[in-house]
């Protein structure tokens, strides 16, 4: 009988390392994989997504704000346990 080999690896469509599966989250827009090691980072977005981010024009700003505020900052979606 032939030995079965299961693989349980991905590729980061951050940094690009072949992680397990089970050790990285997704995309915040897309889905794709990201690993742990980008996540720990805080890496939030695949690359792809990231250049279609930083390409996207800034949201207009409200009369009621200063054109100078702080952007908010990126919500991290960690799992419940």
């Amino acid at each position: 009988m032939s030995e079965l080999r299961e693989r349980d690896a991905m590729i980061c469509r951050s940094c690009g390392e072949e992680e397990r599966a089970s050790e990285g989250y997704p995309c915040k827009d897309c889905g794709t994989f990201i690993c742990i090691m980008c996540v720990f980072k805080g890496v939030v977005r695949c690359e792809r997504c990231n250049a279609v981010a930083a390409s996207a024009p800034p949201a207009a700003a409200s009369h009621s704000t200063s054109s100078h505020a702080a952007p908010a900052p990126q919500e991290m979606d960690w799992p419940e346990h």
